[in-house]
């Protein structure tokens, strides 16, 4: 149950570190590309390197629940999450670059190729994340760790964000509003962890004595 609230609450708080932060840096940047609040933005950079933090934190308790029902599901999940949260904190840095951009004079045009790369690499962080994000709800069904009605629904956002990214990756700016499915499940997600935990699925040999050989060894391990 404290796992699962965890991982609930860093479900939220990826929401609000990444979304004030966010909204921080753009308000700071000008239409031309230039640095108009220096503080604005370092405070607004710092909140999303925090959800970069999240994002792992994420990976890792998920992976300590997730292993005992699909070993490489979770593996999965840990190493897509690890690289959206590298391709993130590199775009922050991009960001940051303007600091420096502006002290020196530099022409604001930098400052848009910063911004557009930190959006290159966000879009490809969150199609790695919709991704994954489908074999996690997948298994999250199987196992039946939450309702399946919500791991299927987050499924079918994370089919959507995805799909959403890589339009923007085209030059379609339709992201945002393919993102409001997922990004609805994982709020729902993380209130549910919190209220409710993971479901307590019995494990295959709970009702009966503990095997004297491991079933590994004669190929009965359970996936």
């Amino acid at each position: 149950m404290a796992a699962a609230r965890t991982i609930g609450a860093l479900f939220l708080a990826g929401f609000l570190t990444y979304g004030i932060g966010f909204a921080l840096v753009t308000s700071a940047i000008g239409a031309d590309g230039g640095l108009t609040a220096r503080t604005t933005l370092v405070v607004g950079a710092l909140l999303m390197l925090l959800n970069v933090l999240i994002d792992v934190g994420k990976g890792v308790l998920f992976f300590g629940v997730l292993e005992r029902h699909g070993r490489r599901t979770a593996l999965l999940y840990l190493t897509m999450m690890a690289a959206e949260a590298v391709l993130l904190g590199l775009g922050v840095l991009f960001l940051l670059l303007l600091v420096p951009l502006h002290d020196r004079g530099a022409d604001p045009v930098f400052g848009l190729l910063a911004t557009d790369a930190n959006n290159l690499l966000y879009q490809i962080g969150e199609f790695l994340l919709g991704f994954t994000g489908v074999f996690l709800c997948a298994l999250l069904a199987r196992a039946r760790l939450v309702p399946r009605v919500l791991a299927w629904w987050g499924a079918a956002g994370y089919v959507v964000f995805a799909i959403g990214t890589v339009a923007e990756l085209f030059g379609a700016h339709v992201g945002l509003a393919l993102s409001i499915p997922g990004g609805l499940f994982e709020v729902a997600l993380g209130i549910w962890l919190i209220v409710r935990g993971f479901a307590r699925v019995p494990s295959q040999g709970a009702a009966g004595p503990v095997p004297l050989v491991d079933e590994r060894l004669v190929g009965h391990e359970s996936r």
